[in-house]
């Protein structure tokens, strides 16, 4: 998994509410395991019109935030089922990290084992994190997961919450199996030798 220490990059305001799995992925792309591909069905009833043409008003088919790694969203982002393929799409399409003042728990979860960061910061500083985003080109923001801040264009500086467990698996990309080798490694090592020496037949 790849890791998450600083992005910088131009963020896009998604100004919905309760945003749910099947908004960011429509079940007809839920088919495959595969974790790439799925980019081209980010929120596509949204992002695509009946004949499949582009819909220009849907904010990552905008000029300037067709390339968007950052995506500023409205309360309880991720509710709905629990589809994985949805950080999936996500990260495949470029979103490295969401910010909201709330998501949906099993959402949440899903997003430390698949490189992306939800990053939790107050309603206030949310209104302010989407006036910037609102610039267009010059959205740029940095989210800096060490210091666990958001840098704005104009070097305003917001905090977000995250539990120092998920903030090292991001920052080391490892997802539950890789924390699990990387902190058992020795035991589960040694117990294996152990088990051979003792059942050889095994």
């Amino acid at each position: 998994m790849q890791k998450f220490t600083t992005l910088t990059g131009v963020a896009a305001p998604l100004e919905i509410i309760n945003v749910d799995t099947d908004m960011i992925i429509p079940k007809q792309y839920l088919k495959t395991i595969k974790r790439t591909g799925l980019g081209k069905g980010l929120f596509s009833e949204m992002r695509y019109n009946e004949d499949g043409s582009e819909n220009p008003d849907f904010i990552l088919n905008r000029p300037g935030y067709r390339e968007a790694t950052i995506l500023v969203a409205g309360d309880n982002f991720g509710c709905g089922s629990s589809r994985e393929h949805a950080p999936w799409a996500l990260v495949d399409f470029g979103i490295r990290c969401v910010i909201s003042t709330s998501f949906a728990d099993i959402f949440y979860n899903n997003c430390f084992n698949n490189g992306l960061l939800p990053a939790i910061v107050s309603r206030e500083d949310l209104v302010r994190l989407f006036d910037d985003a609102k610039r267009g080109p010059n959205a740029t923001m940095t989210v800096d997961l060490e210091a666990q801040e958001i840098r704005g264009p104009d070097g305003g500086v917001v905090k977000f919450q995250i539990d120092p467990q998920r903030k090292h698996k991001l920052l080391n990309g490892l997802d539950d199996i890789g924390e699990t080798v990387a902190t058992r490694g020795p035991a589960i090592e040694a117990y294996e030798k152990r088990i051979a020496a003792e059942r050889p037949w095994l």
